[in-house]
């Protein structure tokens, strides 16, 4: 499909993968050709009404973990546990949480990472240059006001296939 890969940053067994841009569901098949063209197999949440009838056999197979929006639970502290109990632990999350275009970003990913004390890779998609980019990781430290500011402007350079409905908090 003519995209590059530009990483410098060395996979470690457990971690969150950050990826933005999110503005289109292409996001998602480019993210799966890449990680299975590599052999890295990482789970990722995804809306429940992804994981109905037909759809949700194929999408947990692919790593899909279904979310259900409209209840509140501790899945950060579920996903914190559980990457503590497991030998392997990748985790993809989009911190949009939307394609939409949205002023303020999830902080969750942020908060399972320091929870499980993993590092966040931080994936860009820049559709304008057909590159996936990965050169930084961050460690959370609770620092939080500050490490999402530096997560914002780590993506600021790349360009989403649809750019109109990236936002960035202020």
């Amino acid at each position: 499909m003519g995209w590059t890969a530009d990483i410098s940053v060395q996979l470690p067994s457990k971690c969150i993968i950050a990826v933005a841009p999110h503005t289109s569901n292409m996001d998602f098949i480019i993210g799966i050709l890449y990680s299975r063209a590599i052999g890295l197999k990482a789970n990722f949440l995804m809306k429940k009404e992804w994981f109905v009838g037909p759809l949700g056999p194929f999408m947990k197979s692919l790593g899909g973990i279904p979310v259900h929006r409209s209840k509140k639970c501790s899945l950060t502290d579920q996903l914190a546990e559980a990457s503590r109990k497991m030998d392997t632990f990748r985790l993809a999350i989009t911190p949009e949480g939307t394609r939409s275009r949205v002023e303020e970003w999830k902080k969750g990913f942020y908060y399972i990472a320091l929870k499980a004390g993993i590092p966040i890779l931080l994936y860009g998609l820049d559709f304008k240059e057909k590159r996936i980019v990965c050169h930084k990781a961050v460690t959370p430290d609770g620092n939080i006001e500050g490490q999402m500011q530096e997560i914002i402007n780590y993506f600021k350079p790349y360009q989403g296939r649809h750019p109109e409905k990236f936002g960035f908090p202020k």
